[in-house]
């Protein structure tokens, strides 16, 4: 390679390493910041599972009670096509009868068990007496004013669009955010109703730390508006650590080296995207940001 060659090859590098990081720190030279429509810092998970029954009445009223930001839960769709307030489409944990969402009427559904574990937290159980699945407009009726997080639980056309409905009817396009970490869902929640702030589906979380690590990231314009990730590190809290191998622990370690970034997340914020991460906390009541 000739030093002219070498030159403009060396000029060009730094002229892209340059740029890259000047429009890291300061994002809105490129892109108009999004306009942030509500600001959560506490988001109640299935409405605080670690201090009642997940994704009930009482555990959304006791969260708005406490002043959360924001209510998590998720949706899925009934035999007559009414849309319900349950994390799981099976029911045999949440209710112990083996048996389908889908294939029940909403009067059909059983009730909830009177005790839950709660994900991602050792040993604790959650219980209440309100143990009846509610549906999502009566969430919606009861809280008008607080935003929502709906995550679509499965890829199913009917619910999409019963939810989107749902949204417009009680005019919370501006109060709710929705998805999944399936890619495919959130392209269907968004051709659905672009009006409703998206989350960001693994896929495209995945594809924003390997723009970021290469460079590329402020370069690339961003649809989503909520940035949700874990921090690995949560699942040292689900096992004796004796149990785990150095391998497993290496590989929690490296990926929480590799996601727990806060030049990223500072850019994010910048161009107006809400960053939250899940810690231990985030299973009892609250997820951080």
């Amino acid at each position: 390679m000739s030093s002219t060659a070498a030159f403009y090859l060396l000029s060009t590098l730094g002229g892209y390493l340059v740029t890259s990081f000047l429009l890291l720190k300061y994002p809105t030279l490129l892109h108009q910041r999004k306009k942030q429509r509500f600001l959560s810092k506490h988001i109640s998970h299935r409405g605080g599972a670690g201090e009642n029954l997940e994704n009930t009445m009482t555990a959304f009223q006791h969260a708005v009670t406490i002043g959360t930001d924001m209510l998590e839960l998720d949706c899925h769709i009934t035999k007559d096509e009414e849309v319900v307030v349950s994390h799981d489409e099976n029911l045999k944990r949440s209710t112990g009868v083996n048996v389908n969402i889908s294939d029940l009427k909403y009067c059909e559904l059983p009730p909830y068990l009177g005790k839950l574990d709660v994900a991602f937290q050792r040993a604790c159980q959650c219980e209440g007496k309100d143990n009846r699945m509610p549906l999502l407009k009566e969430v919606f009726e009861a809280f008008p004013n607080t935003p929502i997080n709906i995550d679509i639980k499965v890829n199913n056309n009917v619910l999409i669009k019963k939810v989107s409905e749902l949204v417009k009817q009680y005019k919370r396009e501006h109060i709710t955010v929705w998805g999944n970490a399936s890619y495919e869902i959130v392209e269907k929640c968004y051709k659905e109703n672009s009006d409703i702030p998206i989350l960001f589906s693994l896929q495209r979380v995945l594809l924003i730390l390997g723009l970021f690590f290469t460079g590329l990231l402020p370069f690339v314009p961003i649809r989503e508006q909520f940035f949700e990730i874990p921090m690995p590190s949560i699942l040292l809290k689900l096992k004796e650590p004796d149990t785990m191998s150095r391998s497993q622990k290496f590989l929690i370690w490296l990926s929480d080296i590799l996601l727990m970034r806060k030049a990223l997340f500072d850019h994010l914020t910048a161009r107006g995207i809400q960053v939250s991460f899940w810690n231990r906390a985030f299973w009892k009541h609250s997820l951080s940001v």
